[in-house]
């Protein structure tokens, strides 16, 4: 059922810029260089492995989310899956990339206004944007939605206006696209080592697009919106992710010094865009600060949803206004649309971003470095739990369908009857969703595993998710064993004078009914008679 402790505030055009936007992340302006620079031309196909990979799990997401929306999104479901200890896993595992990524991000967008003011320390404007992302986030989900539309809008406008333009320049000659594409140690200069290392770059690149699950629980009508955004995640990658990777190194050559600096701003300097450098960067700074609003809301309500289930400190789940003032509804007049219970997720979410900055001043080639590691790929492993969870519960509700078909019940219980049922399932499966998807990325572990460039972020992030699994198996030491099964609580039955009182025992048991006699007064005292 519907998570009933978040608000409705955000509209169904909130969800649909939020589904654009997320696939266009700060890591596709900034970090897509490294990936050209390992793969060249076979970019494409890097970019086109991964998109393969991130349709089947958003896929596999949206289905697990639209049969049980809620704020925890994929941690729900792990611990609906596997129990409690997948659940504190992918939640703090998430947790950590999203708190973490705020504080590379603000790092990297004060830098960017600082070379526009460089009169005006760094710090200033990190502190700034901290600010004013942690006030947004407190004032409401709608405050939320409406800052994420109008940056959604401008990245959407911007990556279409630069694949245009670069299409154009390429199709009209304007750039040797064949040259590019050709002369430069062939189409993979690298070879498949290349293409695999830009894979690994297209992987976290991709990461972002899972906080459309985690927003749609405070839409106002749930199932839809992560049906939609869902249905859509095949063209939204195609087009921005591999569309514009085409673009790039049709364009420019991948091995111009200047594509590593910034590839976007190096192929619109090269189709003779006036102000190309400057113009791409206000579009990656647009980009930053979208991506630290998000992640303060998806860490913010990740966090909640943790405290909610004994995961993290259950104060947590206080410090919001109620979802709905005067019993009316959140659309109405007056009504607020801050979740309950979310401001100080948002308060302490914010604290360890700003901690994380404070880190990257002070050690800035020890402590943040590690940090930066440890998380290097968690997005990997909140993916394969998502997978191994879509899995196990897929299997679980097709063992259920069967009995309901096969069993003796069936003409007595309905199918509604049996809680959620899972929205167009995956076609495929298990072959499709559950196994390639694991294999691919076991696959991707394990070429980071061997490859010394990325190595220390599989070591990192496994030493981590060991820290997380000990905690999960001291919790579940320390947990005591229920004494029984919990009362049901039943409805009180409207009381009928001179009728006999009928109390029924739990439907767990044996059907048995206790009939007490009523009891007899004496006429016009009131009083039992004797």
């Amino acid at each position: 059922m519907p998570d009933r402790s978040v608000s409705r505030g955000l509209r169904q055009r909130h969800i649909a810029m939020i589904a654009l936007g997320g696939a266009i992340g700060a890591g596709l302006f900034v970090g897509s260089g490294v990936g050209i620079a390992a793969a060249g031309p076979g970019i494409v196909v890097s970019y086109a492995v991964a998109g393969v990979l991130t349709v089947l799990v958003m896929r596999m997401l949206g289905e697990m989310s639209a049969a049980h929306p809620g704020s925890g999104s994929f941690a729900a479901h792990a611990t609906r899956a596997w129990g409690p200890w997948a659940g504190l896993l992918a939640g703090w595992m998430y947790w950590a990339l999203l708190v973490v990524s705020v504080a590379a991000e603000a790092i990297g967008a004060s830098r960017i206004v600082a070379g526009w003011l460089p009169q005006v320390p760094a710090w200033v404007w990190v502190a700034a944007f901290m600010a004013l992302f942690t006030g947004t986030n407190l004032a409401g989900v709608r405050h939320f939605g409406e800052l994420e539309f109008w940056f959604a809008g401008v990245k959407v406008a911007s990556i279409c206006a630069f694949i245009l333009l670069g299409a154009a320049a390429a199709l009209t000659g304007r750039t040797p696209a064949a040259e590019n594409l050709t002369a430069h140690g062939g189409l993979l200069p690298h070879g498949w080592h290349g293409v695999a290392v830009g894979t690994i770059a297209a992987v976290f690149a991709y990461g972002g697009l899972e906080t459309v699950t985690i927003a749609a629980a405070e839409c106002e009508d749930p199932v839809g919106a992560v049906r939609r955004a869902v249905r859509t995640v095949l063209w939204r990658v195609a087009l921005f992710y591999i569309g514009s990777m085409a673009v790039i190194v049709a364009v420019v050559p991948w091995d111009d010094p200047a594509v590593a600096d910034g590839p976007y701003a190096a192929a619109i300097g090269r189709i003779g865009v006036p102000g190309a450098a400057q113009l791409m960067n206000a579009v990656v700074l647009v980009a930053l600060l979208s991506a630290m609003n998000a992640n303060i809301y998806g860490s913010s309500r990740m966090l909640h949803a943790l405290a909610a289930r004994g995961d993290a400190p259950r104060l947590l789940t206080r410090g919001g206004r109620p979802a709905e003032r005067g019993g009316g509804s959140a659309d109405a007049p007056g009504a607020s649309t801050a979740p309950t219970g979310t401001g100080r997720a948002v308060l302490a979410s914010a604290a360890f971003g700003f901690a994380s900055v404070v880190l990257s001043l002070v050690w800035p080639r020890t402590v943040f470095p590690f940090l930066l590691n440890s998380i290097g790929a968690a997005i990997l492993v909140v993916w394969i739990l998502i997978a191994a969870s879509h899995l196990r519960l897929h299997g679980r509700q097709r063992h259920t369908d069967a009995q309901d078909r096969h069993g003796p019940e069936q003409e007595c219980e309905p199918q509604q009857e049996h809680g959620p049922q899972p929205v167009a399932p995956m076609r495929g499966f298990p072959y499709l969703g559950g196994c390639l998807a694991l294999a691919a990325m076991a696959g991707v572990l394990v070429f980071m595993l061997v490859d010394p460039g990325s190595r220390s972020q599989v070591l990192c992030t496994g030493a981590w998710t060991a820290v997380l699994l000990l905690v999960a198996g001291l919790r579940r030491c320390r947990r005591r064993p229920d004494a029984g099964p919990a009362a049901v609580p039943t409805a009180a039955a409207p009381t009928v004078t001179g009728a006999p009182t009928v109390t029924g025992a739990p439907a767990a048991g044996p059907a048995v009914a206790v009939v007490t006699a009523p009891v007899r007064t004496a006429p016009g005292t009131g009083r039992p008679r004797r």
